[in-house]
């Protein structure tokens, strides 16, 4: 229970081109009855009974995945009939993962007792030699992410030679945690689930010269390529090489490099180089560089002829793990920063991570301060994976690059499905945005680079958190010693009190002119709330630097 054989068997299915079926829900579409009921009622010998009977049926059929409860590897003939008809596939998950995914779920019959701990325990000590009796392939899932785990599955398929005419996925309790993953040399593709607004996040390298890739994405016969003067002699030259081999025609736009170029006049130069080339609605545009180019093409994709395809290329560690991922776009207004834009999905993310090869150590320190917010908003094992491994993402060690730029994309990722408006969950996002975008309007756009005044803007946030009793001391002053570590600015520049709040009351999030925060509660959870002005006065106080 609890180690998603059903999502992850579901999105196998499709990537196999088979049909899904769970056995949970066979049974319970076959009795009228959900499992704790059956449970409740009939005890569970009877239910594993049933259980058993549906497994005979299952197991002749073809080309099927099978997602299996838990426990029905306790049946000698089921545990026969699995092994001698299909691929078994074993997902394993760690008990404190499986506390935390079924710790609100009542449909857990097994687990309604006073100590889920020690049953999950007893579980796993039951199971595991059963589980491992039978597996043909077995995939750790400490990691959430169902891409990930479905092209794990699909590699040790490749590996064994199997065919996977049947699988069949039994769960599994472990107490040990798996190792990252790293796709610093191969391409791992996350899909940002929206319905008809579905999109691939590709990342990986020399993504910029894959022909067949471009050529996937950009389904017209035109392109519209939007940069700066930065990345422009890097980069362009390839992907217009690129493009042309995917038999696209190509239209450059180079713009001003720097957060004070994103601008109207700016999205106007945008709009008066597509209308000059006679860019008609199918015409692609393409984003290449970091977040500032993103907004930009982004809004500019958005608004020209009422819309147009988009694809980002981001090529900045910050644009890879936040920016071009979510549809946010816009242009900053001298009173606030990204007040004006439109939330517009691109058709493709391509992240090559080849491209963090040319980027400045300030530019890569401003990068790091939103894989940190990652970790601290939503995963403290992974806020202490950045903690032991800050050195080499300086040093741009491919692999630990490869592994923050995967994990940053798949918390980014289901946080947009489950909230791609920013209406709830989403604007946790923004952890220590509220004092950076005060920053960064108050210093003057560009003064400090982006990343740089979220690094700031966390440790504001952290200490907030803590005088209000949320966040320990300890998780306090691990998240300023990691913004240091990452080369970022710790402590905010003397803007005047007065100042500081007007410049936080231009925040998307707040309602009603009162400025709300997110706050963590603990480290590698989040929440938004107001504060008392008090607490505010003195986080201000003891954050930011004397006059």
């Amino acid at each position: 229970m609890g180690s998603g054989k059903t999502t992850v068997g579901r999105a196998l299915a499709r990537k196999l081109n088979k049909r899904f079926i769970d056995s949970d829900h066979e049974i319970e579409a076959r009795t009228g009855a959900s499992i704790p009921l059956i449970f409740e009622i009939e005890g569970e010998a009877s239910f594993r009974q049933r259980e058993a009977e549906v497994i005979r049926e299952l197991v002749t059929l073809d080309n099927v995945v099978v997602a299996t409860g838990g426990g029905a590897i306790l049946n000698p003939a089921s545990r026969g009939l699995l092994a001698a008809n299909g691929t078994v596939i074993y997902l394993r998950a760690s008990v404190n993962s499986i506390l935390q995914r079924t710790s609100h779920d009542r449909n857990r019959p097994l687990l309604q007792t006073a100590d889920p701990r020690q049953r999950i325990e007893e579980l796993s000590r039951e199971r595991e030699p059963l589980y491992r009796e039978i597996a043909d392939i077995v995939i750790d899932t400490g990691r959430p992410n169902v891409q990930f785990l479905v092209n794990a599955i699909l590699n040790q398929l490749d590996q064994t030679g199997s065919s996977a005419a049947n699988s069949a996925m039994p769960s599994h309790h472990h107490l040990s945690n798996p190792p990252p993953a790293a796709c610093a040399d191969a391409t791992v593709t996350l899909e940002v689930s929206l319905g008809d607004r579905s999109y691939p996040v590709a990342i990986g390298p020399a993504l910029l010269d894959d022909v067949t890739l471009m050529a996937r994405h950009v389904c017209g016969e035109r392109a519209a390529i939007v940069t700066n003067t930065v990345v422009a002699p890097l980069y362009l030259e390839r992907v217009t090489r690129t493009l042309a081999a995917a038999g696209k025609q190509v239209t450059a736009i180079v713009l001003p490099d720097g957060e004070e170029e994103k601008t109207w006049a700016n999205l106007m130069t945008i709009f008066d180089a597509l209308l000059a080339n006679k860019c008609d609605r199918k015409t692609t545009l393409i984003a290449l560089g970091g977040g500032v180019v993103g907004d930009m093409t982004g809004f500019a994709a958005a608004s020209y002829m009422r819309g147009v395809p988009l694809i980002q290329i981001p090529t900045t560690l910050l644009s890879q793990v936040d920016s071009s991922v979510g549809g946010k776009t816009g242009i900053n207004h001298p009173l606030g920063k990204n007040m004006i834009g439109a939330f517009y999905q691109p058709r493709a993310v391509i992240a090559d991570t080849a491209t963090l090869d040319s980027l400045p150590a300030r530019e890569l320190s401003a990068g790091l301060a939103e894989v940190i917010k990652h970790g601290a908003i939503i995963d403290a094992e992974f806020f202490s994976w950045i903690e032991a491994n800050m050195a080499a993402l300086l040093a741009k060690d491919l692999a630990a690059l490869a592994h923050a730029i995967l994990r940053s994309c798949e918390i980014k990722v289901e946080i947009v499905r489950q909230d791609e408006r920013e209406g709830g969950i989403r604007a946790i996002l923004n952890f220590g945005h509220t004092f950076a975008h005060a920053i960064e309007a108050g210093l003057g756009y560009g003064t400090w680079l982006h990343g740089e005044a979220v690094g700031c803007g966390m440790v504001m946030a952290a200490d907030l958190s803590h005088r209000l009793g949320l966040l320990d001391a300890l998780s306090k002053e691990r998240i300023t010693a990691l913004v240091k570590a990452a080369g970022l600015p710790v402590v905010a520049p003397n803007l005047g009190v007065t100042n500081w709040l007007e410049l936080m009351q231009v925040d998307k999030k707040n309602e009603g002119g009162t400025i709300r925060f997110i706050l963590l509660q603990p480290l590698g959870a989040a929440k938004i709330d107001t504060v008392p002005p008090a607490m505010l006065a003195a986080t201000l106080q003891a954050c930011v630097a004397s006059a």
